[in-house]
């Protein structure tokens, strides 16, 4: 028997806690179907009895609380909401019983941004972790310590897990079940519950806004420039002499302020241009990839699916329902 403890923190989301509670109790019956006993024993656990969520909209009745867990197998971690940093502050108290269940041999998984929690118990440094792509530069900000992988659902090392953002933490679920059970029941829990197995990216859901919160005025100058100049092919020379910086404290700054280098900013916008043109135009590949300054085929293929995990046609068939009537 596996004991499974499903974390409610304060500002958690209540679908990341029911769901997980859900699936693991659907496979206790799917083996007790296929005459197998059911291998998961899953508690809600918390700070105390009741956990109010959503401004005291929904109310979550914990199995047992921190203190009457003395060892488990699995602590999983839901997705936090609103404010990060006051959500951890929130739920200090859980830090401690999370370190001590590790200590015990126990695994941890976060889901999306429940893995700003699991990164506050210092568990995550020099590790690497999933989360949401909308948060991952605020993530950065509060853990330098722990690598973030663009784009990955799922990470794993050293019995921790994290998964990506939003419903990526199905895929989490999944692998976690076909690690204790077996591929079959995966692939059977991953039908009833209509979910795409195996997916290993979120970098088609990503949206690339800039990445601005930083007090760089001269930085943010070129920002400014790339985003408005899609269409042309800029240097990195030129970007440094429109604000009077050599080129290699150029380089620097850029890749302080924004976590990507100057070549790798320049990319992702343009890209993310493109995306919206596949999106909402009836423009064909070549169309788009001119808009947006490449002129090599290949080079502009290869780009996109570095960035998106999709190739531009995969991208638009995805999205544009106009353009797959073409």
């Amino acid at each position: 028997m596996k004991n499974v403890a499903i974390l409610v923190p304060e500002s958690s989301v209540m679908q990341a806690i029911a769901d997980p509670q859900y699936l693991f109790s659907a496979v206790n019956q799917f083996m007790a179907m296929n005459g197998r006993p059911p291998l998961f024993n899953v508690q809600l656990v918390g700070a105390k009895k009741e956990v109010k969520l959503n401004g005291g909209m929904y109310s979550v009745h914990t199995d047992k609380q921190l203190k009457d867990i003395k060892k488990t197998d699995l602590v999983l971690i839901p997705a936090l909401f609103g404010d990060m940093q006051s959500g951890i502050a929130q739920n200090k108290a859980l830090i401690p019983w999370i370190k001590q269940q590790y200590a015990g041999g126990a695994e941890i998984a976060s889901l999306c941004v429940g893995a700003f929690l699991l990164a506050s118990t210092g568990l995550l440094n020099g590790k690497k972790c999933s989360t949401h792509w909308g948060f991952q530069n605020e993530f950065r900000e509060l853990f330098p310590e722990v690598e973030v992988i663009d784009g990955s659902v799922i990470t794993e090392e050293h019995r921790i897990y994290s998964s990506g953002g939003a419903n990526s933490y199905w895929n989490l679920l999944l692998h976690l079940v076909e690690k204790y059970t077996d591929r079959p029941t995966a692939i059977l829990a991953s039908k009833y519950f209509a979910v795409d197995i195996d997916r290993e990216s979120q970098s088609a859901f990503a949206m690339f806004k800039g990445q601005k919160n930083h007090a760089d005025d001269a930085i943010k100058k070129t920002q400014d420039y790339i985003e408005k100049n899609i269409g042309e092919k800029i240097s990195v020379d030129e970007l440094a002499d429109m604000v009077a910086i050599g080129r290699r404290s150029f380089e620097r700054r850029f890749k302080n302020a924004t976590n990507n280098s100057v070549l790798e900013y320049i990319h992702r916008i343009k890209i993310e241009a493109a995306k919206r043109s596949f999106e909402n135009s009836r423009k064909n590949i070549n169309e788009v990839m001119m808009d947006v300054g490449y002129t090599d085929t290949k080079a502009f293929r290869i780009i996109f699916k570095k960035l998106t995990g999709l190739t531009p046609i995969e991208y638009r068939n995805k999205y544009n329902k106009q353009a797959v009537m073409v």
